[in-house]
């Protein structure tokens, strides 16, 4: 709190590329630091996330375009999380044709689908597996996933995960986040 985010930021990622020729995800809130971020980053960098919001959209997607970097879309917008498949495809295609009008191609956007826990609703884990092949059918894009909050809050989280992981590829996951 109160520290320089632009300049700690662009110093981690020159730490780190000191250290390990690597694909670097850059993740953070501050659209300054982004930017600043993306500006050392010799790479083609992933950005973790823009949503389908508006205003998010217009501040993220400009220097994903600006620096050639990847971006992760989130499926909320301003209604927040899509209760349907469907729905959440509609979400998918705003993010998709959004970043198109940025000149950002469909292969350059990850769609994160949002797996929530299904400790809080027992229909959560079903809808984003549901929504991931609607996706991977209807637009054919890349797909990251968080996928170990689906366990969250429940015992045997290893087992749960591991399962869930394995579902989550068999319909289009292709960028997993997860706790090896």
């Amino acid at each position: 709190p109160g520290g320089d985010e632009p300049a700690l930021l662009s110093g981690a990622v020159k730490a780190v590329l000191e250290t390990v020729q690597i694909p670097l995800c850059i993740d953070t809130a501050n659209p300054d630091a982004l930017e600043a971020a993306l500006a050392v980053y010799p790479g083609k960098a992933l950005i973790n996330s823009t949503t389908a919001e508006a205003a998010m959209m217009g501040r993220v997607l400009p220097l994903a375009k600006k620096y050639g970097a990847a971006v992760i879309g989130v499926i909320t917008d301003e209604s927040g999380i899509p209760a349907t498949p469907a729905k959440r495809l509609e979400t998918a295609r705003r993010l998709i044709g959004t970043a198109g009008d940025y000149g950002i191609p469909p292969q350059d956007v990850l769609i994160d689908c949002l797996a929530l826990t299904v400790g809080a609703d027992s229909n959560a884990g079903r809808v984003t597996l549901d929504s991931m092949e609607l996706i991977r059918n209807e637009l054919g894009v890349n797909m990251s996933l968080g996928a170990s909050n689906v366990s969250f809050g429940l015992p045997d989280r290893k087992i749960i995960n591991v399962a869930y992981l394995a579902l989550a590829i068999s319909r289009g996951l292709t960028a997993a986040i997860t706790d090896p």
